[in-house]
C-alpha cells in the first residue's frame, strides 16, 4: 500500500548543506534571481528604478543575462519576441508605478498573440498595499488593478517566504495553453530584507496539459471526413503549439484548403497545393469560407481581421478549436472544442479517415486567380515589388518583425513567410512601435540569425532610442524603416488632420548612435537589404516611399 507520505521528495545531501549554510547578505531580490533559475530562465529584459534596486542588484549577482532596453514599453516588446520565437517564458522586470504602466501596451500585444511574459514589478512597502494612501513614491491606488484585464494572471508577493511559490503560480499561468503574460508584484521592502529562506533549490511550474474531450473530435471527424467543400482557418494558435507539422498532415489527409490568419503566418506551407495563402481580407476568399459545408477553425476566435470586418458568415458547420474558452463560439456558432491546437489536430488525426478529392487544389488556384486578377487591376505593382524584393533578400529561416504601417498590411495577406514562427507583427493589439524592439528580442533569442525589422516612420519614432540597445549588445538586426512623412496607413483610411510629421534625417540619427545606415530605393531594396543582411550587426535601411493599400471589399 502506498501512503502519500510515501510521495514527499526527500532533500538531497547538498540541498540538506545549501539550507543549514546559506550566504550571507542574501534579499527577497536574491530569492526572485535563484527562483527564474531553477525555473529555467537565462535571459531577463527590463530597465532598473528606485523601488527595484535590490531586484537588479541580484540580477546582477548572478549569471542571468540582463538585457536592458530604453523605455518599459520597448523592454516588453523585446519580452514578447524572446517568448514567441523560445516559447519560454521571459522575464520582464520593472519598477513601481509609472514604469509598471509602461509597459502596458507591450502586454496588451503579448496577450493578443499569447507570448508567455513574465512581468516581475517592484511595488510599494507592504504598508502601503491594500489602498492605503501613505504617499509613497510611485504610488497607484491599486497598482495590480491597472493589469489585471490586460494580462492572463496577477499575483501578490508579500513576504519573503512567498516569493518562489508566487513565481512558479505565475510560471505555470504563462505556459500554460493558451500562452499569455503574467503579473507579479512585489513590495520593495521585501524586495530589500535580508532572508534566512534557504537558497531555492527546487522549484516545479510543468504548465497544464490542455487535451480535447474524445467524443467533441470524434463527431468532428466524423464532420470532417464526410464533407463535400470543408475547409481549414488556421491561426496564431497553431504557431504557438508547435503544431504546424499536425496541421498539414491532416490537411492532406482530408484534401481540405488551408488559409492562415495573419496571426498564424507560416502554419501551412505558402505554395502548397492547399493553400489558400492568407487573402482574408478579399470578398472572393470570403465567399470561397462561406461555401464550406465544414469548416475547421484551429487556434483563432474569428476576430474583425480574420473574418474580413465581421463581412463573413459562414453557411455550413464550424469546429472551433481554441484554447482560449473566451473565444469559442464568441462569433460564429458551431462545436467548440476547449483545447490546446496539437492535441487537438493529434487526436483528428488518430480518428479521421481519408478523404478522396480531387477538385480541391483546382477550387484553390482558382480563388488565388480572382484574388491576384482583382489586384491587377489596381495599379499596385510598386507595393508588390518591394515584398518580392524584401522575400529574396530575407533569409528563410531569419524572423521578420512588422510594425503597423502600409508595407505590414500587405505583408499580412501577401507575405511568404516560408517557415512556421518566422513572421510576427503587432496586429494582435495594434499598437505602434513593435517591429524594432521585438526584431532585439529575437536576436537574442537566435544570436546566430539575422532578423529584420519593418517599421513606417512615424512607427519608427517609438523606438529609436534603443538603436543604442543594438549597438550596445551588437544584435544583428536590420531595421527596414519606410518614410511616408506620416502616418500613411491613417491617411489611407481618409484622415488628413495630425497624420503629417516633420521627421528626423534617420540615416543621420542611426549613424549618431555608431550604427551603419544608408538610404536605398524599390530598384537597390534587394541588393540594399540582401547586403545589410548579410553584415553582422545592427544596420538602419531607409526607404522613402509613399505607398497604397489594395482597395477594401468588406465597405
Amino acid at each position: 500500500m502506498t501512503h502519500d507520505h510515501d510521495l514527499v521528495l526527500r532533500p538531497t545531501e547538498a540541498q540538506k548543506a545549501a539550507a543549514l549554510a546559506p550566504p550571507p547578505g542574501r534579499t527577497g531580490g536574491d530569492l526572485v534571481v535563484e527562483t527564474l533559475r531553477g525555473l529555467g530562465a537565462t535571459t531577463v529584459f527590463g530597465l532598473p528604478g528606485q523601488h527595484a534596486l535590490a531586484l537588479f542588484d541580484a540580477v546582477g549577482r548572478s549569471d542571468l543575462r540582463l538585457v536592458g532596453l530604453r523605455t518599459e514599453n520597448n523592454a516588453g516588446f523585446a519580452a514578447d519576441a524572446y517568448g514567441r520565437i523560445t516559447g519560454e517564458a521571459v522575464p520582464l522586470l520593472l519598477s513601481t508605478g509609472p514604469g509598471a504602466l509602461m509597459a502596458l501596451p507591450a502586454l496588451a500585444e503579448a496577450a493578443a498573440a499569447s507570448a508567455p511574459v513574465l512581468a516581475i514589478s517592484s511595488q510599494v512597502p507592504v504598508a502601503g498595499l491594500g489602498g492605503g494612501r501613505r504617499g509613497h513614491l510611485h504610488e497607484l491606488r491599486d497598482q495590480s488593478a491597472s493589469f489585471r484585464d490586460v494580462v492572463k494572471s496577477v499575483h501578490t508577493v508579500r513576504t519573503p517566504s512567498q516569493i518562489p511559490s508566487v513565481i512558479a503560480e505565475a510560471w505555470e499561468s504563462a505556459l500554460t495553453a493558451p500562452h499569455g503574460p503574467v503579473f507579479v508584484e512585489i513590495p520593495e521592502d521585501v524586495l530589500r530584507a535580508e532572508t534566512i529562506v534557504p537558497q531555492v533549490t527546487g522549484v516545479d511550474a510543468a504548465p497544464h496539459e490542455l487535451a480535447p474531450r474524445p467524443e467533441l473530435t470524434a463527431l468532428a471527424a466524423h464532420w470532417l471526413e464526410n464533407a463535400t467543400r470543408p475547409v481549414i482557418i488556421a491561426g496564431g494558435g497553431v504557431v504557438r503549439s508547435d503544431a504546424a507539422g499536425k496541421l498539414k498532415q491532416l490537411a492532406e489527409r482530408l484534401n481540405a484548403p488551408v488559409v492562415t490568419t495573419f496571426g498564424g503566418k507560416g502554419a501551412f506551407p505558402w505554395t502548397h497545393p492547399l493553400s489558400l495563402q492568407s487573402w482574408l481580407e478579399d470578398r472572393h476568399m470570403t465567399d470561397f469560407l462561406e461555401d464550406a459545408d465544414v469548416l475547421l477553425v484551429v487556434g483563432s476566435g474569428l476576430g474583425e481581421l480574420s473574418s474580413n470586418y465581421h463581412t463573413f458568415f459562414p453557411t455550413g458547420r464550424v469546429v472551433q478549436i481554441d484554447a482560449d474558452l473566451g473565444k469559442l463560439e464568441s462569433n460564429h456558432a458551431g462545436l467548440g472544442i476547449h483545447a490546446d491546437a496539437r492535441l487537438a489536430l493529434q487526436a483528428l488525426l488518430e480518428t479521421v479517415a481519408e478523404r478522396e478529392d480531387a477538385g480541391a487544389p483546382e477550387r484553390v488556384r482558382a480563388v488565388l486567380a480572382d484574388i491576384a486578377a482583382r489586384l491587377a487591376t489596381q495599379d499596385l505593382a510598386l507595393e508588390q515589388e518591394l515584398l518580392g524584393s524584401i522575400r529574396t533578400a530575407l533569409p528563410a529561416r531569419s524572423p521578420s518583425f512588422w510594425d503597423m504601417t502600409i508595407l505590414s498590411y500587405w505583408a499580412w495577406s501577401a507575405f511568404d513567410p516560408k517557415h512556421p514562427n518566422t513572421m510576427h507583427s503587432a496586429q494582435g493589439a495594434g499598437g505602434l512601435g513593435y517591429a524594432f524592439p521585438a526584431a532585439l528580442g529575437a536576436c537574442v533569442a537566435e544570436p546566430d540569425t539575422p532578423v529584420l525589422a519593418v517599421s513606417g516612420d512615424g512607427g519608427a519614432m517609438y523606438s529609436v532610442a534603443d538603436l543604442a540597445t543594438a549597438k550596445q549588445h551588437d544584435l544583428d538586426v536590420t531595421w527596414l524603416i519606410v518614410d511616408d512623412g506620416g502616418y500613411g496607413i491613417l491617411r489611407e483610411y481618409g484622415c488628413e488632420a495630425g497624420t503629417q510629421l516633420a521627421g528626423p534625417d534617420f540615416v543621420a540619427l542611426a549613424l549618431s548612435f555608431g550604427v551603419p545606415a544608408a538610404t536605398t530605393t524599390p530598384e537597390s531594396l534587394k541588393d540594399d537589404l540582401k547586403k545589410s543582411l548579410g553584415t553582422p550587426g545592427p544596420s538602419v535601411l531607409l526607404l522613402s516611399a509613399k505607398l497604397k493599400m489594395f482597395a477594401p471589399t468588406h465597405l
